[in-house]
C-alpha cells in the first residue's frame, strides 16, 4: 500500500509540537467530517447509496482528510482527472478514533508501517491560495479491512460540495480568498484522546 507523498517542504521546526501537529476538523459531539475527491461515477453512486459502493474500490488504500483546504490543494480544486467531485463524508468519531488507534506514522518504523492497516501522514497545511502554512494537516490511509468498515459502518452522511467548491475556486482566482473562505465549512481543533495525540501528533 503506497504512501501518499507530498513534495513540499514542511514548516520550520519551531513552536510547540501540539500546535504544529493538531487535527483540525469540522465535527460535533458524535461525528467528524472528512473529505475525498472522486470521479463522477464513484461520487454519484455513493450519493445515491448514502455510502461508498462500486465502482469505489475496496481493494486499495483510500486516504481521508479532515482538512478541506488540503484536499482542495491536492485535487487542484477538483480540476485533476478522477478527482472532479469533492465529497464531505461525515463519519462517527468512534470510527475515526478506531482508525487512528490502528495507525502507524509514515515517518516511523518502516516494518511496522508495512504491516499496518492504517497509515497516518502529516503534510504542511495549505491556505486557499495553496501556500504552505506553519502547521501540519493529517491524512489517514485506510487499508482494505478498514475501508470496508469506513464505507459500511462509520458513514453517517455524504454531501456533494462540488458546486460551492467551484464557486470558491472562482473567487480565489479573482483574488477574493476571504470571500471564498465563507463558502467553506469552519474547522477547529479536534480533541484527540491523550494517548493517540502522544503517539501520532509528531513527525
Amino acid at each position: 500500500m503506497a504512501q501518499q507523498r507530498s513534495s513540499s517542504r514542511g514548516p520550520a521546526a519551531s513552536g510547540r509540537a501540539s500546535d504544529l501537529y493538531a487535527v483540525r476538523a469540522d465535527f460535533d459531539d458524535s461525528t467528524i467530517v472528512v473529505y475525498q475527491a472522486y470521479a463522477p461515477a464513484i461520487a454519484d453512486a455513493a450519493l445515491r447509496a448514502g455510502r461508498f459502493v462500486a465502482p469505489f474500490s475496496f481493494r486499495r488504500m483510500t486516504w481521508i482528510k479532515p482538512s478541506l483546504p488540503w484536499l482542495l490543494h491536492r485535487s487542484n480544486w477538483g480540476a485533476k482527472a478522477g478527482q472532479e467531485r469533492v465529497l464531505a463524508v461525515r463519519i462517527t468519531r468512534a470510527g475515526w478514533e478506531q482508525a487512528l488507534a490502528a495507525g502507524e506514522l509514515t515517518t516511523g518504523d518502516q516494518q511496522r508501517l508495512a504491516a499496518a492497516e492504517v497509515h497516518v501522514q502529516w503534510d504542511p497545511e495549505r491556505s486557499l491560495r495553496g501556500a504552505a502554512l506553519n502547521h501540519y494537516s493529517i491524512q489517514v490511509g485506510l487499508g482494505r479491512e478498514t475501508v470496508r468498515r469506513y464505507a459500511e459502518e462509520w458513514i453517517v452522511g455524504l454531501t456533494d460540495l462540488t458546486p460551492q467548491i467551484r464557486r470558491a475556486a472562482e473567487l480565489v482566482r479573482a483574488g477574493r480568498a476571504e470571500q471564498a473562505r465563507r463558502l467553506l465549512p469552519d474547522e477547529r481543533r479536534y480533541p484527540l484522546p491523550a494517548d493517540l495525540a502522544a503517539r501520532l501528533c509528531r513527525s
